[in-house]
């Protein structure tokens, strides 16, 4: 496929083409927004903002927003450094699951609780870009997912001390390669927080 096409076909994202038999509905998943995952983090402030923006829309338009908790040895369930961060309230009617793996569908009740909402399109965002949000972007695309990335509303910590790119670089890197993403049967591609638009969902009969 050419960019030129590519790109087309990215922007034009709407459309569900799940491989997923009788999954006709959209979810927002909000991935380790927790205090310990984005202290520091790039443009931290303006990324938390646009998820806050983005589960209030979801919310409006009535479509479920998954929310992912990550625990690990520097994570500690329950410590201050686990918690959401105070600027987002998950709601108590919102399912919320706890991983220990970078891909949140790994030994965790994801896929279920999707399966049980009729989910086959997911628009992704959180922390941090290059592990959690990568790994659960390819989890769920193998998984038959529509996955869209919202451009401006992932983030991650500087690690250039390691060798790594500046964490703008990797932002932008995933967005440009998320944007190219395809595979048979699925859709991929990445939007501003501005331009998304989540569609109707319905009730799983």
């Amino acid at each position: 496929m050419s960019i030129n096409a590519s790109l087309r076909r990215s922007l034009n994202y709407n459309p569900l083409m799940t491989t997923l038999k009788n999954r006709l509905n959209t979810a927002l998943l909000v991935v380790d927004v927790q205090n310990g995952v984005v202290e520091g983090a790039h443009q931290r402030d303006a990324v938390v903002a646009n998820v806050g923006l983005l589960v209030s829309k979801a919310r409006h338009d009535r479509v479920p927003v998954i929310w992912v908790q990550h625990s690990d040895e520097q994570l500690a369930r329950g410590a201050g450094r686990w918690q959401i961060v105070p600027e987002l309230t998950p709601s108590s009617s919102e399912p919320l699951v706890e991983k220990n793996y970078g891909d949140a569908f790994e030994n965790t009740n994801l896929e279920t609780v999707l399966s049980d909402l009729g989910v086959g399109k997911l628009f992704v965002v959180g922390a941090q870009t290059d592990a959690c949000i990568r790994s659960t972007l390819h989890g769920a695309f193998v998984r038959g997912y529509d996955v869209i990335l919202v451009s401006d509303a992932h983030t991650t910590e500087n690690r250039t001390a390691w060798g790594a790119p500046p964490p703008d670089q990797i932002i932008a890197f995933t967005n440009l390669y998320w944007t190219y993403q395809s595979a048979p049967g699925r859709t991929a591609g990445t939007v501003e927080t501005k331009g998304v638009q989540f569609g109707s969902t319905t009730k799983k009969s």
